[in-house]
């Protein structure tokens, strides 16, 4: 069987498909990959697949954009002929599902990887663009088998708008996390928090820098990283806005690391105080399997992993003091936070594992 994966990011292929497509091909299956780039193309190739350019701005509103973007899916899909169609991220599912289902393929399978910006903003724009997602993803969702969700709340809600029936909306456990790769270790002694993630708005990244300033006035010992690299898109945070915490030692930042194991296992609290609207963050999943406690949001996708007061805390949005004071709370108490790294990573065995994941999204899709 040939099978489609069809991505808006190179790096996201192997990142978080990698394990999956690995799967997929142990079981005799060609893998054709989409991206919009030649990114980390050496990465991509390795993986075993064949790779096909097609050009994708993620942020981009324009309408003729967009149709483009979908001309050129149809054209590879019909050139390539997948028995089946894989896709993740709104653009990629909208238009890879149209374009699959109007060229024919008999199993196409979208995954909901979040909701993103659109549905998490409250602007005038954000609600006019709700309204003509909506269309697209009913559209697209008509011509599916399965539509692969990653939290209950967002199938809750596509549900509820009427996107598509209950009976078409299925839930994993994230994209699952390699357990082999991601080893749990002893947690240090120093208190490490350690914040990975994208740097824009949405992730929270201004409430870590501000929650790390607090603490750091009575706890300066304690140490704030955050990892991750600037962005282009609507919500990137300039250099300028972000140098301020650096230059007065409230946080450190290294930049983009490709291998973040070595800050995990530097760590001894993972932080995630977002309010993009996320599928389920790999970066909490990864940060799990090493056995770290997670302060993050009470937010979709979030709180699906991270259960307050077992695992880790859920504190509110946009709640820089609420979360400095569960920073020093960890300080303070070693103890809870050791019985919350064992909890982590036990959740993690049971739930959260690769192996685990793929297996249902093979199971989903029917492939054997």
């Amino acid at each position: 069987m040939k099978i489609m994966v069809i991505s808006p990011k190179n790096k996201t292929l192997f990142n978080f498909r990698g394990d999956f497509i690995k799967a997929v091909i142990s079981k005799g299956h060609e893998v054709v990959a989409i991206g919009p780039n030649k990114d980390y193309i050496d990465d991509v190739l390795a993986l075993g697949v064949k790779f096909i350019e097609v050009p994708l701005i993620k942020d981009n509103t324009s309408i003729l954009g967009d149709i483009n973007y979908y001309k050129e899916l149809k054209k590879v899909i019909v050139s390539e002929r997948p028995n089946l169609v894989f896709s993740y991220t709104i653009k990629p599912v909208i238009y890879g599902s149209l374009a699959a289902y109007r060229a024919g393929v008999k199993k196409i399978y979208p995954m909901v990887t979040g909701l993103g910006r659109v549905y998490a903003s409250k602007s005038l724009k954000a609600k006019l663009l709700r309204i003509i997602t909506g269309v697209l993803y009913k559209q697209a969702f008509k011509g599916c088998n399965k539509v692969i969700f990653q939290n209950s709340d967002d199938l809750k809600q596509f549900v509820e708008l009427c996107y598509l029936p209950e009976e078409k909306a299925v839930r994993v456990d994230g994209s699952g996390v390699n357990m082999a790769r991601f080893n749990a270790n002893e947690l240090p002694n120093q208190p490490v928090f350690l914040m990975i993630a994208r740097v824009i708005k949405e992730k929270g990244v201004f409430e870590f820098a501000e929650a790390a300033r607090r603490v750091k006035k009575d706890y300066p010992e304690a140490r704030f990283i955050l990892l991750g690299g600037y962005d282009s898109s609507i919500g990137a945070i300039k250099p300028e806005e972000l140098e301020p915490y650096i230059s007065d030692g409230s946080i450190e930042f290294p930049g983009e690391a490709k291998n973040v194991v070595p800050y995990l296992e530097k760590a001894k609290v993972f932080v995630l105080p977002t309010y993009y609207r996320e599928g389920l963050p790999r970066t909490i999943l990864e940060a799990m399997a090493m056995a770290r406690p997670v302060i993050t949001t009470d937010w979709p996708g979030c709180r699906d992993a991270v259960t307050d007061g077992v695992n880790g805390f859920l504190v509110q949005p946009k709640d820089s003091e609420s979360l400095a004071k569960k920073m020093e709370y960890m300080i303070e108490n070693s103890s809870v936070v050791e019985m919350m790294s064992q909890e982590s990573f036990r959740l993690c065995q049971e739930k959260y594992d690769v192996n685990i994941v793929n297996k249902d999204m093979l199971e989903i899709m029917e492939i054997k």
